[in-house]
Formats: structure tokens, sequence, C-alpha cells
């Protein structure tokens, strides 16, 4: 960021800052745009934390900071003894936020529930297209298949047929690409002839009502009176849009925000100490990688990926990118997830052995690219320097590979196409069930959206999705032990890091909970 444009940044959030003395106003630096403002299009999770987290709701909802799920707009459920059958008594007076072309006139019920998962599952609803119709995470975990119908029983009570018992199904509907839109709002808008307003002027029924966007700048939002769960305490929240760690640390020092997300992992230590700062940690549910194109030659060729990741020094990455805040992985799970193989031996760095079989596999003085992230995560807080000494590893068993990126929204919808030959890239757990890994990044059902590797394995997709439908918690671990055993073997990723979260925060801010799931919730925050 060049002189020019951090002083007109500084000014905008000291405008901002200025506002808190008549509103209690929240300022968060986040770390980058979100791809849009609809999140089941979309998901990472800046475009969550900017969506769904603020703006929506689900059926279910999980307590703050834990795997727990609890009642969200569904105040209790029943499950069938077969498993099949999922009946949801909605919470009454919910109400819906409003905006400049849309009043409500009646509260959440069960045509709002169906119209939200239509929209994703049948290629005739009227919205099905609009906006592109991409649903990466609805179409990952084959939920179109899962779902046979929806049944409105009355206003308050929705009724799911699934084809399958579905283990995981309640942890599931606790997920972004859950939240519940207004069927009447779409209505509206497709009477009016602007149906793409329901996805880029957001209408929810969350803590925090949209008021405007300015892409690559900053988000605001005010508090929702009428909010189910009672109004915040905030009564506004902005997300000034800052991508660069040391430009977000300097305007939490200087009072400019209030909270940032992925400190540079070499200013840890001195956020510890920082007067007026607080710096909160946690184990992250989280896994970084570098997914091999599989439909690509020569990583077709299982031999391949094998040598290429014989060759990664991991050790030396983890010491330089995450400077102690991270430890080797060596399972796509985090070790803190049950069903963790803790069995898998992790593969030894050996380049001469790497440079051997990559000759035994006919490829030596192999070509290749590295995708590296233009933004930091949890699971990667360097993605350029992570991707450069993977470039130097490589060089030293005979592979050329040249580093390439593309801003994040751009970055994600090329690799989801399978643009690639190798990425880095990552996951933070979405609902505490390892099927949200293995099942939603490595399955071939999920190839063409979430499985960057594109690898569809028989073995391992038998593997996991007998885990989703068994009901027998021993059972469902001991085949995703197997799974794991299956992908260690096969290689379609090099598991990089697990990495320790840190969020560091103005010391006025009392409330917040750092998610297991790696997003930024300001609901029951306070600023003292």
């Amino acid at each position: 960021m060049n002189a020019l444009k951090l002083a007109l940044a500084a000014g905008v959030a000291t405008a901002i800052m200025a506002g808190a003395a008549q509103a209690k106003t929240l300022v968060y630096c986040s770390e980058g745009s979100p791809e849009g403002l609809n999140p089941v299009f979309y998901t990472a999770g800046t475009t969550f934390d900017a969506t769904s987290v603020p703006m929506y709701d689900r059926l279910v909802r999980f307590k703050k900071g834990t795997t727990e799920i609890e009642p969200g707009l569904a105040e209790r459920w029943e499950i069938s003894e077969d498993g099949k059958t999922y009946t949801f008594f909605l919470r009454q007076g919910v109400k819906f936020h409003t905006s400049k072309e849309f009043t409500p006139s009646r509260d959440l019920n069960a045509d709002d529930v169906i119209w939200s998962f239509e929209r994703q599952m049948n290629a005739e609803h009227p919205f099905h297209k609009i906006g592109g119709g991409s649903y990466e995470y609805f179409n990952s975990m084959d939920m179109a298949s899962l779902i046979e119908r929806m049944e409105k029983v009355d206003e308050h009570t929705v009724r799911f047929h699934l084809t399958r018992a579905e283990a995981p199904m309640i942890a599931n509907l606790g997920m972004d690409f859950a939240s519940i839109f207004s069927a009447e709002y779409a209505q509206k808008m497709q009477e009016a002839g602007t149906p793409e307003l329901v996805d880029t002027n957001p209408v929810g029924t969350g803590p925090f009502q949209f008021v405007t966007y300015q892409k690559d700048a900053q988000i605001r939002y005010r508090a929702f009176p009428d909010y189910w769960a009672g109004k915040a305490p905030l009564d506004q929240l902005v997300f000034s849009i800052t991508p660069d760690a040391s430009v977000r640390y300097a305007k939490l020092k200087a009072g400019e925000c209030h909270v940032m997300p992925y400190p540079n992992p070499a200013d840890i230590e001195q956020m510890r100490s920082e007067a007026g700062i607080k710096l909160e940690s946690q184990e992250g549910l989280n896994v970084g990688y570098l997914a091999y194109n599989t439909e690509k030659e020569p990583f077709t060729d299982a031999r391949v990926r094998r040598a290429l990741d014989m060759a990664i020094n991991k050790d030396a990455i983890i010491e330089a990118v995450f400077q102690g805040a991270g430890t080797a992985a060596k399972n796509p799970l985090p070790p803190t997830l049950w069903s963790y193989n803790d069995e898998l031996e992790d593969r030894k760095f050996d380049p001469e052995a790497a440079k051997a079989l990559l000759a035994e596999a006919g490829h030596a003085g192999l070509k290749t690219n590295i995708w590296a992230m233009p933004v930091q995560r949890p699971y990667n807080p360097n993605a350029r320097r992570m991707a450069e000494m993977i470039q130097s590893d490589w060089a030293k068993i005979g592979v050329q590979a040249e580093i390439v990126s593309f801003e994040w929204g751009e970055y994600l919808k090329r690799s989801k196409d399978g643009e690639h030959q190798t990425l880095l890239l990552g996951w933070t757990g979405d609902n505490g069930d390892p099927d949200n890994f293995l099942y939603t990044l490595l399955s071939c059902d999920a190839v063409g959206s979430a499985n960057r590797a594109r690898w569809c394995d028989e073995e391992f997709d038998k593997l996991v999705k007998e885990a989703k439908s068994a009901t027998d918690p021993d059972k469902r671990t001991e085949l995703y032990k197997q799974a794991q055993v299956r992908f260690a073997d096969q290689k379609p990723w090099t598991t990089v890091a697990h990495s320790v979260v840190f969020m560091p925060m103005r010391e006025e801010v009392t409330g917040y909970k750092i998610s297991p799931f790696g997003k930024h919730d300001f609901y029951g925050v306070d600023l003292k």
C-alpha cells in the first residue's frame, strides 16, 4: 500500500472511529473483500464473515466458541428412527430486515426455509440460475441427491425427507450454505424485474443489517433492533478492508480498528506486550495443503505426487512461515477432530529418494507451476513465501516450478475450474464432523467444486460415503481412519500444516470468542 492509499485508508478509518462517539461502532480490519454478498455461492471464510455470519441465520447454529449444535431458527427438531426424516419446528415471531426496496409483510415461515434450499437443488427454480447458479458447498456435499423432498407441514413446521440416512445432517444445516432467505423478498424483486438484488442487497434475519458496501474499502452494517435473540450490544459494525497484515496492525495500534485477523507471525511477540492490545489464541480446526491436479499429466501418476511430496522440507516451512504457530500435518484432518488417524506415520523428507522416484515415473526434468494465494488465511499466513520454499525444494530434484497468483476471488474461481497444476489452499472446518474435510474436499462428488485436487478415487470414495450413512460413531471412526490410510498412499495433497489462530484486539473489546471454524462473529461483542 503506497503512502497516498495509506493516508486515505487512515482518513476513512478515523472518520469511522469518530462516529463511535455518537453510536457504539466496532471497526473490524478484515483481510479482504468478500467474493459476493450471498454466501450460498461461495466457500471462503472472508465471504462468510461478511455475509452469513452477521446477516443470516440457519435452522440450527453452533454455540459460540464451540462445535456444539444448538437451536437457531428452529426451536427444536425430531429425527425418525431410520434417520431419513427430519422435522423442524420453527421459532415464531422471527423478523426479516428491511431495505430501500423491501418492507416485509410477514415473519419467517416454512416457505422461506423451502425456498432457500429449493433454489440450490432445483435447476427449474426461478432463482437457480440468478447470480450464476454455482452452489459450491451444496454440490460438494451432494445435497441434491440427499434431499428427496421438503414438506411444509404448516406455517412453522418443515419436514425434510432424505434418500438415505446422513449422520452429519444436523451439523451440516448449521453451515453457511444453509442460510435462510426471505421468499417474499425474492418474489417482490422478481415482480419488480430486479431479482439480482436478492444477492447484492441482502435481506436476512441476522443480528446485523446491511447498509453499504464499497469494494476493497469497507462494508457497513447496523444492528437489527428486532433480532429474535435480542439486539446486539453494538449499534454499528464496519469492515475496513485491509489486505496487508502490517497495515492492519498499524491501524490496530493507532486505534483505527478494534479487531484484526491473521497477524504476521513475526509480530506475535510484540503484540503480547503492546499497550492497549490483548492477544487471544486457540488451536485451529484447520489444515493447509498443496493440492496436485490429478486430472492433469503427470499428476495422474501417484508416484509423481509421492516424489514431489518427499522433496518438500515441511519442517523448514513450519519454522519460516508459521514461526512457532503451526505443526506439521500428516493427515487431511486436524488432530483435534475425532477419527484422526494418529497411527499413520508422516512421510520422510528425502530429496534423493524423490529424485529417483520421479525418474522411475519417467518425469525427470518436470516443469510445472505452484499457485499461491494472495491473502493470509489461518492455515497459511504467507502463501507466497511457502511457494518460494517449495519452488526451491523442487529445484533441488530438477523440477522447475513457476509461481502463479491472482486476486482472491479469481484465484478461487480459476482453481475451482481446474486451471492449476498444483496450488496452495487449505480448509477450516465448518461443523466439527470429519465428513466436512474428507467428503467435502476429497470425494468424487466434490470434483469441480471444493475438491481442488480433482481426485476421484473409488476406494477412498466408498469409505467416506459409507461413513456418512453409518449411525454408530465407532464404525464411522474406523471407516474414516481407513480413508486416511488410502489418502496417505495416493497423496492427492501434500498436507503442510495445522496452525494456531491468533486474534489481536483492542483492550476495550469484550465478549469476543474465537470460533473453531475460523469465522469472525461480532454478535454479543461490546466495547467498554
